[in-house]
């Protein structure tokens, strides 16, 4: 695969690679994976090339047996090769602000995958298989071009945060009742009318929803079942933040709801 791959590391760049584990190429300008990657195949265990201009994720990507972290945000990748589902050990996956379209049914082999992240892209739909993902801790697909989420999703047992800003949902499948893990739920800018009725309900570890700009109100909000026990996890939430002196953010602190 040639970019600038033989300029790309001298010996004692690919001897520290080797001994770290960690490729971090970031702002490097590169249009193409450095074959040098390649050569250390099980040595890697982060490899990070955020803000470069690939195009394209080579088939020896498997090559990378003991890959941990892939992050590749920033690029202009349109695909995900099938065989990323071969990297076995791999637990974050960051793609954030490419032009990816779809991903590939493969994902789902991914059994170890806790961080998946693939925001600002343009996916109109999330594979059925994403739902084999048990250990996925967050998901993130914000920014792209949803108009619903798989039935499966509910599948993602160890779910704990959602985020699907910015999206064109219309309705999310009642699965979601399924995710008794989940604890932040955001959907802003999205079309929800109304929610699954016994989400509050059966979600008892939810803290958090932020559904500012759906046309769903507060009072039907507040009229679901199990509103006033989300509603003192919320408080007690909020009560937690204040006694241990968070730092607050420009934006004030979270206070767990937002329509």
């Amino acid at each position: 695969m040639g970019c600038s791959s033989s300029k790309t590391a001298d010996a004692g760049t690919i001897s520290r690679w080797r001994s770290t584990g960690i490729v971090a190429l970031r702002d490097s300008k590169l249009k193409t994976f450095p074959d040098e990657v390649f050569d250390l195949e099980k040595s890697v265990r982060t490899l990070d090339l955020t803000h470069n201009k690939m195009v394209e994720i080579p088939m020896e990507i498997n090559k990378l047996t003991n890959l941990q972290r892939l992050i590749l945000a920033n690029n202009i990748i349109e695909r995900l090769p099938m065989n990323l589902g071969l990297l076995q050990s791999l637990k974050v996956a960051t793609f954030d602000g490419n032009r990816i379209t779809n991903l590939p049914d493969e994902l789902g082999q991914l059994v170890k995958l806790e961080r998946l992240s693939i925001s600002a892209n343009l996916l109109t739909s999330l594979p059925d298989t994403i739902g084999s993902l048990r250990s996925l801790v967050l998901l993130n697909v914000s920014n792209n071009k949803l108009k619903f989420l798989p039935e499966s999703i509910g599948s993602c047992c160890s779910l704990e945060e959602l985020q699907a800003n910015d999206n064109s949902i219309e309705e999310l499948p009642g699965s979601v009742c399924n995710l008794i893990q989940l604890k932040s739920l955001c959907l802003n800018n999205n079309n929800l009318n109304q929610m699954p009725s016994n989400l509050l309900r059966e979600c008892k570890g939810l803290q958090n929803i932020a559904l500012h700009g759906n046309p769903i109100t507060m009072d039907q909000f507040q009229q679901m079942e199990g509103f006033q026990e989300f509603e003192a996890r919320r408080k007690m939430k909020f009560d937690k933040q204040i006694d241990s002196n968070v730092i607050i953010s420009s934006k004030g602190l979270d206070e767990g709801v937002d329509l």
